[in-house]
């Protein structure tokens, strides 16, 4: 998953017609190193159909404040420059739900797509 560290870089990964899925982590944040063992996994049965940024939001604060992003992990997917679904929640997000998630966002970018 492709590290990005300014809004430009941020901006013109979600201006792709593929989706792109930013992850909004830190490094002081259990819940998102909870979830560091299988994303990468995640990652590679989603590739085909998805792209994956993550950003640090202690990096990127504006672009935080922007997005109203106040809980994190927090996983926005983008298409064509518009957030198409978000998943923030106060708990402990599991693989199960990630990818519940990531085919929430496969089926709203195909129901644009027609």
């Amino acid at each position: 998953m492709e590290q990005v560290k300014t809004e430009q870089v941020f901006e013109s990964h979600i201006a792709d017609a593929k989706p792109t899925i930013a992850v909004f982590k830190t490094t002081w944040c259990k819940d998102c190193h909870f979830i560091d063992p299988f994303m990468p996994e995640v990652v590679e049965a989603y590739k085909d159909r998805l792209n994956f940024i993550q950003l640090d939001r202690d990096e990127v604060p504006d672009l935080c404040e922007k997005l109203n992003i106040l809980g994190i992990p927090s996983f926005i997917a983008f298409q064509n420059g518009q957030e198409l679904v978000r998943f923030v929640s106060k708990l402990r997000k599991t693989r199960d739900e990630i990818e519940q998630f990531l085919d929430r966002a496969l089926e709203v970018s195909s129901a644009l797509n027609k």
